[in-house]
């Protein structure tokens, strides 16, 4: 008796692969699966986003092509001058360096540990409620408020030093200064660069309390219970755990701040950067002056000074067909140095970005 062989099953039809490639541009103002309306907005981003990095890229080519020629070491080295030809930025660009340098000493320490407080102390109080929303409000207040502000407390500190004062009153002469740990301290600062700083500290510090503050926001609840289930104390917690998962959102704060001191100018005018230098702060012009003589670097804090944004603005008012030339070589120099500063927060920032574990 012979046997059936058993019928072969069929084969299952093949499933076919889905596309997962994202649609490209053309598809997408070809309308494929869109609306009309998402084609249009499509096309509105479109344009809005190109045509921003057009005008950006035109007016650097142009300030590029006004300052070829002119930026050269001799333009580094050289102090600011009548002559469009002898003109540089040594003064400024010295000015500039010890203005940001006092400027993060004095803001960053302050605005971080404020956002710890306010985050991670404070209770949530009518009190803590409206710190915050004051805050956020002096983040939008107009920097001409912070340069009258700083010309009151810091350069005049409320006329309490002058000839007819309160101390003079109160001591039968006038108090010109002290002297701590053999540092002799001019009082009031008048215009030197600690009150400049001092004045771009008071300017950037809401952004940087704002900033720290939304970032340790965005640290993970867990993160502190399991610190704390751990034996923690919450200082510890804060210090190894907080702090370091949101210091990648800090630095984002901290580059966004400084890059809008940088460029500023009307605080600065009115607390007193003059607007012809010839001399860098305590007469520093190289790494190696403070190396000869260190006492050098106490003179600096109050010392006359400019900065780069004032100085560009001095030579565009200038009525010389050359000095053009000079200011766009001095945008140059002030663009380069903002992204050099950019750039190395931006590193250190990445750095600790690349450890998080959360």
């Amino acid at each position: 008796m012979s046997q059936t062989p058993a019928p072969t099953p069929a084969a299952a039809p093949a499933t076919p692969v889905p596309n997962t490639s994202a649609p490209s541009t053309l598809e997408m103002l070809q309308g494929r699966g869109t609306s009309r309306k998402g084609l249009w907005f499509t096309v509105a981003c479109w344009t809005a986003t190109w045509s921003s990095v057009a005008i950006l890229a035109f007016l650097l080519l142009a300030i590029l092509f006004q300052a070829w020629g002119w930026l050269d070491w001799q333009f580094l080295v050289s102090h600011d001058s009548a002559t469009a030809e002898k003109a540089g930025v040594l003064s400024a660009l010295w000015g500039s360096f010890w203005t940001i340098l006092l400027t993060i000493l004095f803001a960053v320490p302050v605005g971080i540990g404020a956002a710890i407080y306010l985050q991670e102390y404070a209770s949530d109080s009518w009190m803590t409620r409206l710190i915050r929303i004051n805050i956020a409000n002096l983040a939008g207040v107009p920097s001409i408020v912070y340069g009258i502000l700083g010309l009151t407390v810091f350069v005049r500190m409320f006329g309490i030093f002058a000839k007819e004062g309160w101390l003079a009153h109160k001591f039968g002469h006038q108090v010109l200064g002290i002297s701590i740990l053999g540092f002799d301290i001019p009082l009031p600062f008048g215009e030197s660069v600690v009150a400049g700083a001092l004045t771009m500290s008071l300017l950037i510090l809401p952004m940087i309390i704002v900033a720290s503050q939304e970032a340790l926001k965005a640290v993970p609840a867990s993160l502190r219970h399991a610190s704390y289930a751990l034996g923690a104390s919450q200082w510890q917690t804060i210090w190894n755990q907080v702090l370091p998962a949101s210091l990648p959102g800090i630095l984002t704060g901290i580059i966004l701040a400084i890059s809008r001191a940088v460029g500023e100018t009307a605080p600065l005018i009115l607390v007193g950067a003059a607007a012809y230098v010839p001399f860098a702060p305590a007469n520093i012009e190289s790494p190696l002056d403070m190396v000869k003589d260190p006492g050098k670097l106490t003179e600096v804090p109050f010392s006359k000074f400019t900065v780069l944004p004032i100085q560009i603005f001095v030579w565009v008012r200038e009525t010389g067909t050359k000095f053009p030339h000079v200011a766009a070589a001095g945008i140059v120099v002030l663009m380069i140095g903002l992204l050099l500063l950019n750039g190395i927060a931006i590193l250190i920032r990445n750095r600790f970005q690349k450890y998080a574990r959360w």
